[in-house]
Parts: structure tokens; C-alpha cells; sequence
């Protein structure tokens, strides 16, 4: 459960715009958004208010401020643990949300139609022909987005969400472990923000391709992360 509530909130990720990439387990939660708003949030960067982020599945609950006492002293008096049983407790708070007009996500068509394409150079040029079409400021603002990002980690991130969708949780945090390494210990690049390659074309599949493989490293080892219950999980979308 991820509730959210009516206060100045923003969601982002815009690990991009500093040479990093949406690492936490971006790949695995942004791959089962609806769509390809995964895609379109990570490339570029864009900020979610609380009601987008309950929209597209990112927050399960929207809870009013004025609210907020009553559900504490509620979930203070629930005795169980049960994941269902508290979620209906705090649903018997929600509120109903309505997005605003010039929400991204009411783009869902376009962004799936853009997003969806193979390489970042093919959805840079999808979002610079629909920007042609006028009444596009938000497109316009991913364009921009993305090309002031490191054209690495642009690329990385787009075959990580990929790879992402069919992993389970576990291993994208493993291999978002493996490629921030890579990066840490500029392995292959020695710039962290000066963007080497410079241009989405210089970057190649080969080149990205080094990042996702075990650290060249004697005292290096994979992510170890303890045993837990796999506790069931569907992503979708609240409006």
C-alpha cells in the first residue's frame, strides 16, 4: 500500500538529469504502470501530484489532510497485520480523485504511441512529430526533459524498464545494483554529469550493454538480498 494525501506532494524521478538512472526498483513498479507511462516518467523526469500518482497505480489510497487524525486513531485500534484488512480501513477514508485538465496522464494514447517505440532516438522523433501538432506543451517539456539528460543514462534506463517487465522485484534491484556500481566506479565512462558520449547516436548498444554485466572486480559481489514472503501485488490504475 502507498497512500498519498492532499498536500504539496510530488512524485519524479529524474535521475537522469544528473548522469544516474531510476534506480530503487524503478524498472520493475514503472514497467507495470498502465501502458507506457513507466517509460515516459523515467525518461523524462515529469512530477506527479498526488492524484496522478493514485490515477496511474503508484499510490493505492488518497487520503484528505483534515482526515489524516481519524485515520491514525482507526488503523491504531486495527489488531492484525493483514495487509487487506488494512487497506480497507484506509479505503474507508479515501477520497475520490479527479486529475487535472493538462494531466499528463490524460495523454495516456499519446504517450503509449511515443513511448512505445524501440530506441530513444525513435521516441524523441515520435514526440517531435507530435509537437508539430500544436496545443503540446507538455510534450515539449519531455522533449526538452530528454535531451538535457545524459544520453546514457537515457538508454540504460530505457533497455532497464524493458528487461524489467518480465523480472521479478528481486532481480531488478540486483541489477540496478550492478549498473550503479559501473557507474560509481566510472568503469566505463570517466564523467559522471559532463555527458561522454555527448549525442544519443555515439551511445551504442554494445556500450550500454557493459553496464548490466558483473563488476570486473575480485572483492565485487552481486546484491544479496534476504529471503522474503513474495506478498502478491496488483498495479493498476485508480481511475
Amino acid at each position: 500500500m502507498r497512500g498519498v494525501r492532499d498536500v504539496i506532494l510530488v512524485f519524479a524521478m529524474p535521475e537522469g538529469q544528473i548522469g544516474f538512472f531510476p534506480d530503487v526498483g524503478a524498472s520493475y513498479f514503472l514497467s507495470r504502470l498502465p501502458g507506457y507511462f513507466g517509460e515516459y516518467l523515467g525518461l523524462t523526469g515529469a512530477r506527479l501530484d498526488g492524484k496522478e500518482m493514485l490515477a496511474c497505480g503508484l499510490a493505492t489510497h488518497f487520503v484528505l489532510s483534515k482526515d489524516l487524525l481519524l485515520l491514525e486513531n482507526a488503523l491504531s485500534e486495527v489488531a492484525s497485520s493483514d495487509a487487506s484488512t488494512i487497506s480497507r480501513v484506509i479505503s474507508g477514508f479515501s477520497s475520490k480523485i479527479s486529475l487535472k485538465k493538462e494531466s499528463a496522464y490524460r495523454r495516456l494514447e499519446t504517450i503509449n504511441k511515443c513511448f512505445s517505440r524501440r530506441t530513444v532516438e525513435e521516441i524523441l522523433s515520435m514526440l517531435e512529430n507530435e509537437a508539430a501538432n500544436g496545443d503540446n506543451k507538455w510534450i515539449i517539456q519531455a522533449i526538452s526533459s530528454m535531451k538535457s539528460a545524459s544520453p546514457t543514462s537515457l538508454k540504460i534506463f530505457l533497455k532497464l524498464i524493458r528487461e524489467g517487465r518480465t523480472k521479478e522485484l528481486k532481480d531488478c534491484l540486483i541489477q540496478d545494483y550492478t549498473i550503479a556500481c559501473h557507474m560509481f566506479q566510472r568503469t566505463f565512462n570517466p564523467d559522471f554529469i559532463e555527458w561522454e558520449p555527448s549525442k544519443l547516436e555515439l551511445v551504442r548498444d554494445d556500450f550500454v550493454n557493459q553496464y548490466f554485466e558483473k563488476v570486473d572486480d575480485a572483492d565485487w559481489e552481486y546484491l544479496q538480498l534476504p529471503a522474503r514472503p513474495n506478498l502478491a501485488k496488483t498495479w493498476e490504475s485508480k481511475l
